[in-house]
């Protein structure tokens, strides 16, 4: 089993800068992928950005020039940079980790609100 910690979300206004934290603890060796997810009200979660531990990313379309995910293994540890943020971003965001598109492990979600 991981366990994730989340930090960093909160209230920023419209184009600001948010960074979130992920930090894994527990069975490391059994996952190899590690991203960010969000729920926003009435809506499913959807995938914005994934890592892998040799350092291949994947993300949105809709975050793709304004996030950034990376990750320091040496910590277990993955970071969401997020510029020029929109009220669409508005969210609650989640740490998953996994093997490839499976997610086994879920963080306990971070609120990201960015008013207008």
């Amino acid at each position: 089993q991981v366990q994730l910690v989340e930090s960093g979300g909160g209230l920023v206004q419209a184009g600001g800068s948010l960074r979130l934290s992920c930090a894994a603890s527990g069975r490391i060796a059994s996952i190899n992928t590690m991203g960010w997810y969000r729920q926003a009200p009435g809506k499913q979660r959807e995938l914005v950005a994934t890592v892998t531990s040799s350092g291949n990313t994947n993300s949105a379309d809709s975050v793709k020039g304004r996030f950034s995910i990376f990750r320091d293994n040496a910590k277990n540890t993955v970071y969401l940079q997020m510029n020029g943020l929109k009220p669409e971003d508005t969210a609650v965001y989640y740490c998953g980790a996994g093997r490839g598109l499976r997610v086994d492990s879920w963080g306990q979600g971070t609120q990201v609100t960015v008013s207008s």
